[in-house]
């Protein structure tokens, strides 16, 4: 099955052999994933390097990573064997690729995780927000108004008093003090 390998140069062989079995590997890691195999890796060959402090959920040191570090260094080599005839130069390129190739799967990964993060909007967290006044908040305690806050990119209009019993315009700057029965107590911000 492998005979066309018997005639090449050593290193030409080894960058296919390389790229043959990491690419089974990878099929195999893949099929893992789709159909839900226990461990995402297929393998939990994980190496942490003494990396527990970094709170991220990438490991660099990882089965996974080592395999497609190995994809892209054996496939640059065998493809590319016969063009660039400077075979330092050959196994520079192949390393870079095969980085590339861990650096792109880590980009995927932070990706795939922004969208498991919980972008739900909690009245609470607004406490030293800062908006600005958009339906003017009238001088007596029991008047509101209504500001407009940026929070994580998305504007909200959310009824606005103060306590200190002082008119605020629309265009005002503001912060939030509190919130009371789901109301912000806002200031001038000065």
């Amino acid at each position: 099955m492998l005979e066309f390998l018997n005639g090449l140069a050593p290193l030409e062989k080894g960058f296919w052999y390389v790229a043959l079995i990491s690419s089974a590997i990878f099929a195999i890691q893949s099929i893992m994933t789709f159909v839900g195999g226990h461990d995402a890796d297929g393998i939990n060959a994980d190496f942490s390097g003494d990396l527990d402090h970094v709170d991220a959920p990438f490991q660099f040191f990882s089965f996974r990573n080592l395999i497609n570090f190995m994809l892209g260094f054996g496939w640059t080599g065998a493809v590319f064997y016969n063009t660039i005839g400077n075979r330092f130069v050959l196994i520079i390129l192949a390393t870079l690729v095969g980085s590339l190739f861990v650096y792109l799967f880590f980009l995927m990964i932070q990706q795939i995780m922004k969208l498991s993060e919980d972008n739900t909007f909690n009245i609470e967290n607004l406490v030293n927000a800062s908006g600005q006044v958009y339906i003017p908040i009238p001088e007596n305690m029991n008047g509101k108004g209504k500001v407009q806050i940026s929070v994580r990119g998305s504007h909200h209009e959310l009824d606005a008093m103060t306590e200190g019993g002082e008119k605020l315009i629309s265009g005002t700057s503001i912060i939030v003090e509190k919130i009371k029965d789901k109301i912000l107590i806002v200031k001038k911000l000065n």
